[in-house]
C-alpha cells in the first residue's frame, strides 16, 4: 500500500464547484468533485496514477490520502492494478484501458503522469485533463474528467496522440478506466430485441470479466443496449443503497468490461469496441474516443436518475429545456397503402384530434421500384408520383389549410437492392465484394465512410427542406444492421466501423448548422440506437416498436432510468386489448402522439382523447421538466406507479395502472409519494377521466404534504379502474 505523508493542501474554489490538489511528499491527491460526490486520483513517487476513490464527497480534502491505507485486501504486486488508464504489455496483469503497437512492433506500454490543469467552463461546469506519457516511446494520452457539478454527473473521454516517427497501431482505446473498492457489487444490464427492448437483469459481479457489447455497426443497441447500473454492497433500491450509472455516449459498436479482481475490487473499461478494428494512428495524429457518463448516487436509484436527467434536459438532449409537438401518425392506419386523397382527410382528422402535427410514414417515395413494401424503393427519396401527384408540397399546404404542421419519414442510411440507388451506385454499399448479400428486412447500409455518401444522405434531408421549407419534423430511422462489413471507399477495412460512425455524426453536423430547430425523432426500428452522442442531434427517440401499452408501462420504466421523459415518443396505437384511456394515460409519461383511424373512434373515445389532448397541453410542462419519481414497481407489484413534480413542488402529475388482471388485484395499499413539500398542504383530483364516468378520487379533501409521503394516497385502482391520473396541487 502507498503511503503517504507531509501532506500540503491546495484547494481553487469557482463559485461552488470545486477542484483540489493534495501534495505530499511522495504522492499527489487529485480530488474531483461534484456537489455530494468525488473522483479521486492519486500519484506515487514514481509517476504512476491511480483512481483511489469514487464516492460520496468527505468534508475534508485533506481525508483522501487516507483512502487507500484503510484498505487491507491483499498484496498488489504490479504497482497498477487500480490504474486511471490501465496500459498493457508492461506490469500490467489485468484487462487494459489501452493497448497498441509502435511503430518498431513493440507492443508494451507504460503511462506515467506529467501534469494536470483544470478549467473551468462555467459555475457549474469544470474539466480536468490529465497527461500521462510513455517514458520510452513518444506517445501522449490526455484523460479528461468533466464535472457537472449540480447535476452530480462526470463524463470521460481521452485523446491518444502519436508523436512517434512511424504509425502506431491501437488495439484497444478505452473512453474510461474506473476503479471501485468494496465489499461486494451488483450489475444491472439489459437485454432485448425488436419489440423487447430494455428488458433488465440483475446479478451479483462474481470474479472474472463480464463484457456488455455490441458489434451490430448500426442500431447498435438492439440486442445489448449500453446502458447499466452498478450497486455498491447490496442491490439499490428507488430510496437506498449507492448505485453507480454508466452509458457510453456512442452509437457504434461499444464494449465495457467490468472485472471484479483478485482484490475484490471492480474496475470498468468502457469504450469503443475494438471487436476488427484495430486503429492506425498516423504521426502526430490524435484519436479522441467518445464520452462515457456516470453518475453516482448513495440514496438509490432514484437520485441517480433524476441527476442524469437533469443533466440531459440541461446539457446534452437537444433543445432539452424546449418544447415538443404533438402528432398523429399515419402508420398504422395505412402502412403503405395510401394516395393524396386519403392523406387529406388524415390531415382533417388530425386537426379534429387536435395535435400539432401530421406525420407521414414510410411509402411515400420511389417511382421504378414503387415504395409498396418493405422490399423496394428504399434509397430513391424521389415523392411517389402515382401516390403523390402534387408531391410533398401539395401534402404541407393541406396541412397549413388544416392549421397544423407536417412531418415526415425518412431512412436515408439504407437501400434495398430493388432500387435505383442501388442499380447506379452498387460500390456506395456495404457489402464483401465476394459474399453473397445477406439482408436485414430486405435492406443494405449505405457506407457513409465515404464523402460521397455522406453528401448524398445530407442531400436527403436538405433536398426535403428546399422544396418544402415548412416542413416541420422528421422521423429519422435505421432498420438495418451491417452484414459483411467492408468499405469500397476506404483502404483500411479495420478502421471502417469507425469511420462509419464519423461519417453519421458529421452528416448530422450538418444537418443542424443549416437546421438547427427542426424536431427529429430518432428511430431506430425501435430503441436500436438510442444514446447520448446521438440525442444532441434530435430532441426525442423511438423507444420500441412495441407499443402495447401494458408492455410500455415496463419499458418506460425502464428508460425512465437512463432518459428524460420529454425525450421519449410515446405513441396511442390500436396495440393491446386496453381502452383507449389506458392507451392514452400510458403515452402520456413522455412526448404524446397517437397513431390510430381517428374515423374509427366512437363519439366518446374522439371526446376523450381530445380533451387528455387539453389536459396533457396543460401540464406537459411538469412530466418533462419535472423531477420523476418511480413509487410502485410493475415487476414487483400489481399497481404501476410514477409521479412527476415541478421544481417548486407545488404541482403533480401521477400515473397508476394496474398491471395484473388475477381477480381481485388492484391498490389494495396506499403508495406513498415523494419529492413533496413536507409542510404544503395538497388536494388531489382526477384528471382524464373518461366521459359518462365519474371519479372516485374525492377532490375537496385536504391533505398535508408529510402524510401523502409516510402514508400516502390510495387511488382506487382496480378492475373497473385500471389506469388513473392524478393532479397534486399545492393549496
Amino acid at each position: 500500500m502507498r503511503t503517504l505523508y507531509n501532506m500540503k493542501l491546495s484547494v481553487t474554489l469557482f463559485s461552488g464547484l470545486m477542484v483540489g490538489l493534495l501534495q505530499v511528499k511522495s504522492q499527489t491527491i487529485i480530488p474531483i468533485e461534484t456537489k455530494h460526490n468525488a473522483l479521486v486520483l492519486q500519484v506515487d513517487a514514481k509517476a504512476n496514477i491511480a483512481m483511489v476513490y469514487y464516492g460520496p464527497k468527505l468534508a475534508a480534502q485533506s481525508d483522501y490520502i487516507n483512502i487507500v491505507s484503510s484498505y487491507k485486501q491483499g498484496s498488489e504486486y504490479t504497482g497498477v492494478v487500480d490504474a486511471a488508464y490501465t496500459a498493457s504489455g508492461s506490469r500490467n496483469l489485468m484487462e487494459p484501458a489501452i493497448t497498441v503497437t509502435h511503430a518498431d512492433g513493440n507492443n508494451s506500454l507504460d503511462l506515467l503522469f506529467v501534469s494536470h490543469a483544470v478549467k473551468k467552463e462555467s459555475d457549474n461546469i469544470a474539466i480536468t485533463s490529465i497527461v500521462l506519457k510513455d517514458p520510452v516511446y513518444n506517445l501522449k494520452t490526455i484523460l479528461y474528467y468533466k464535472i457537472y457539478y449540480n447535476e452530480d454527473v462526470i463524463e470521460q473521454w481521452s485523446e491518444i496522440k502519436n508523436n512517434e516517427k512511424g504509425n502506431v497501431t491501437l488495439q484497444k482505446f478505452a473512453s474510461a478506466n474506473l476503479y471501485l473498492r468494496g465489499n461486494s457489487f451488483y450489475l444491472t444490464q439489459y437485454h432485448g430485441d425488436w419489440a423487447k427492448e430494455m428488458q433488465p437483469e440483475e446479478s451479483k459481479i462474481t470474479h472474472g470479466i463480464k463484457t456488455l457489447d455490441t458489434k451490430l455497426g448500426t442500431r447498435a443497441n438492439l440486442f445489448q443496449p449500453s446502458v447499466f447500473m452498478v450497486s455498491m454492497d447490496k442491490p439499490a433500491t428507488e430510496t437506498e443503497g449507492t448505485v453507480l450509472y454508466g452509458t457510453l455516449a456512442y452509437s457504434g459498436n461499444f464494449r465495457t468490461d467490468l472485472e471484479l479482481d483478485y482484490l475484490d475490487n471492480l474496475r470498468i473499461i468502457s469504450g469503443i469496441n475494438n471487436y476488427v478494428s484495430a486503429y492506425t494512428l498516423k504521426p502526430n495524429e490524435v484519436f479522441t474516443t467518445p464520452a462515457f457518463l456516470t453518475t453516482l448516487s448513495s440514496s438509490g436509484k432514484g437520485t441517480a436518475s433524476r441527476n442524469l436527467q437533469s443533466w440531459a434536459r440541461n446539457y446534452r438532449l437537444l433543445d432539452g429545456k424546449g418544447t415538443r409537438l404533438t402528432l398523429l401518425n399515419n402508420w398504422e392506419a395505412t402502412y403503405f397503402d395510401f394516395d393524396e386523397n386519403k392523406l387529406f382527410g388524415l390531415l382533417k382528422d388530425t386537426k379534429k384530434l387536435g395535435v400539432d402535427l401530421f406525420l407521414l410514414d414510410d411509402g411515400w417515395f420511389a417511382n421504378k421500384y414503387p415504395r409498396n413494401g418493405d422490399v423496394a424503393g428504399l434509397g430513391d427519396w424521389a415523392e411517389n408520383k402515382k401516390k403523390l401527384p402534387n408531391g410533398i408540397a401539395s401534402l404541407v399546404k393541406e396541412a397549413e389549410n388544416n392549421e397544423v404542421k407536417f412531418g415526415i419519414w425518412i431512412e436515408p442510411e439504407m437501400v434495398n437492392p430493388k432500387s435505383e440507388l442501388y442499380e447506379k451506385h452498387p460500390d456506395w454499399v456495404v457489402k464483401q465484394p465476394k459474399r453473397e448479400e445477406f439482408y436485414f428486412r430486405n435492406q443494405l447500409v449505405l457506407d457513409l465512410a465515404n464523402p460521397k455518401v455522406q453528401d448524398f444522405v445530407f442531400g436527403v434531408v436538405d433536398d426535403l427542406f428546399k422544396q418544402n421549407p415548412n416542413l416541420a419534423y422528421i422521423k429519422w430511422d435505421c432498420n438495418a444492421v451491417i452484414y459483411n462489413a467492408h468499405s469500397v471507399y476506404l483502404k483500411n477495412q479495420s478502421h471502417f466501423y469507425i469511420e462509419y460512425v464519423r461519417g453519421l455524426y458529421q452528416v448530422l453536423e450538418r444537418i443542424r448548422k443549416k437546421y438547427p430547430t427542426v424536431p427529429m425523432m430518432l428511430c431506430s426500428g425501435g430503441g436500436g440506437r438510442v444514446d447520448y452522442a446521438a440525442l444532441q442531434y434530435f430532441t426525442e427517440f423511438w423507444p420500441s416498436d412495441n407499443t402495447d401499452p401494458l408492455e410500455r408501462i415496463f419499458m418506460q420504466w425502464e428508460y425512465s432510468y437512463f432518459y428524460p421523459a420529454i425525450s421519449s415518443s410515446n405513441h396511442v396505437t390500436d396495440w393491446g386489448k386496453q381502452p383507449i384511456k389506458f392507451r392514452t394515460d400510458v403515452a402520456m409519461m413522455g412526448k404524446l402522439g397517437f397513431d390510430i383511424v381517428v374515423s374509427h373512434l366512437s363519439p366518446n373515445d374522439l371526446k376523450f382523447c381530445q380533451d387528455a389532448i387539453k389536459t396533457y397541453n396543460e401540464f406537459k410542462p411538469v412530466i418533462w421538466q419535472g423531477d420523476q419519481y418511480r413509487l410502485s414497481n410493475p415487476r414487483e407489484s400489481s399497481v404501476a406507479s410514477m409521479v412527476y413534480i415541478s421544481e417548486d413542488k407545488k404541482t403533480g402529475i401521477a400515473f397508476n395502472y394496474l398491471v395484473n388482471n388475477r381477480y381481485g388485484e388492484g391498490s389494495k395499499l396506499p403508495i406513498k409519494f415523494h419529492g413533496l413539500d413536507a409542510s404544503k398542504k395538497y388536494k388531489i383530483s382526477e384528471l382524464n377521466v373518461y366521459p359518462g364516468t365519474k371519479s372516485s378520487i374525492d377532490a375537496a379533501k385536504v391533505y398535508n404534504g408529510d402524510f401523502l409521503m409516510k402514508i400516502g394516497f390510495n387511488p382506487d385502482i382496480n378492475q373497473y379502474r385500471t389506469s388513473v391520473v392524478l393532479k397534486i396541487e399545492a393549496l
